[in-house]
């Protein structure tokens, strides 16, 4: 049996953010993941300024030999009717690519890293937590994703009804043919809203890399809706007519409807595996590097690794990002107040979409700096 202080099951940019922050700590940390580094992930792939300046990332060292496509605009638009474009001026948003982004964020931890190696048990034992019969330790963070094995120790949640999100998209590199007919541009990412706002789909290039996808709360029509978007964006040729491969779909929680608890004894759960998506926009990223620095916070100088003295963290997560479980009539992207007939006008104007759909539901422009990451 090998012992350590903090396992982490996850080394997404939760897993790695935690892993890394808490390196100077003393304490001994193992990493562990079902799959190799790189590999795919699903996910549009951008990431805002704050979300390198949290992870205090070089953009000139990362962009090179990565993909870093700077945007400074956005199309956004309603299904069936006009885009509206948006210049910002200055750099809003970075794209990225998961495989590369991800690989980069683990390569800065120095821990023990168990890669390739699925969880198969997790089992409590005399007040530690044994994973695999291989590796013991008091306390165990979950930073799996929607189905991390450390969140199903907590169940589904007061109620398990809560409102999850599928999507499913395709990323590839262009032939210098699909890349000459492609109208989608680099610097300005597509996004693309159902007629019943409950989803939006994009089209977002990055250098000669096209990702195009689409999230809905509805599992049940969601190749329905892709399938017609995908068509309506060759005809309109937005993107090439000849999409190789298949889309791949992946899951995750949206933060107002989550009910997952975040914390138990000996067990805290971090990023999409605590189920933290901005709800308007389900962008994942930033709230997932966020509640790993919080919860490093947490841990540092802590030994009591009880459901009560967590609780700390889940007090953290409120104060950051809101009281969770709101009501789940209200839809999953827009407010109440966007309703029908209103939101197609709403989606044709210049303030609206700059405003509030890219500056305040997706770019969180509002949002400062966590507070330990702008003093440290």
């Amino acid at each position: 049996m090998e012992y350590y202080d903090l396992i982490i099951v996850g080394a997404g940019p939760a897993g790695s953010t935690l892993a890394r922050s808490l390196q100077d700590s003393g304490k001994r940390i193992l990493i562990i993941d079902k799959q190799d580094f790189p590999r795919d992930k699903t996910c549009a792939g951008w990431v805002t300024p704050a979300v390198m300046e949290s992870l205090n990332i070089d953009t000139s060292d990362y962009g090179s030999g990565r993909t870093l496509q700077p945007i400074r605009k956005f199309r956004i638009g309603m299904m069936g009717q006009p885009a509206v474009e948006n210049d910002h001026g200055d750099i809003v948003s970075y794209g990225i690519r998961r495989c590369e982004f991800d690989a980069y964020l683990l390569d800065r931890v120095t821990a023990p890293k168990q890669l390739k190696t699925p969880v198969k048990s997790i089992v409590r034992r005399d007040g530690n937590w044994v994973v695999n019969d291989t590796w013991e330790a008091p306390l165990i963070v979950g930073a799996g994703g929607h189905f991390c094995p450390v969140a199903k120790l907590l169940g589904d949640g007061p109620g398990s009804h809560e409102t999850v999100v599928a999507a499913k998209e395709v990323e590839f590199e262009m032939t210098p043919q699909q890349a000459e007919v492609c109208q989608a541009r680099g610097d300005t990412p597509e996004l693309w809203f159902c007629r019943d706002l409950k989803g939006y789909a994009w089209v977002f290039r990055k250098d000669n890399f096209l990702n195009i996808g689409l999230g809905r709360e509805d599992n049940h029509k969601l190749s329905e809706h892709l399938n017609n978007f995908v068509d309506e964006m060759k005809s309109e040729g937005r993107i090439p007519a000849d999409l190789p491969g298949r889309f791949k779909g992946h899951a995750y929680l949206l933060y107002a409807h989550a009910e997952r608890p975040l914390v138990d004894d000996g067990l805290l759960l971090i990023g999409d595996s605590a189920g933290l998506a901005y709800t308007q926009s389900g962008e994942g990223i930033r709230p997932a590097i966020e509640s790993a620095l919080m919860a490093a916070d947490i841990i540092r100088d802590r030994e009591d690794y009880s459901a009560q003295s967590l609780q700390a963290y889940g007090e953290a997560i409120a104060s950051r990002f809101g009281n969770r479980a709101v009501p789940r009539e209200n839809g999953w992207q827009v407010p109440d107040w966007v309703k029908m007939p209103l939101a197609s006008t709403l989606m044709r104007s210049h303030w609206f979409t700059r405003k509030v759909v890219t500056e305040k539901w997706f770019l969180h422009q509002q949002v400062p700096l966590l507070e330990s990451v702008a003093n440290g």
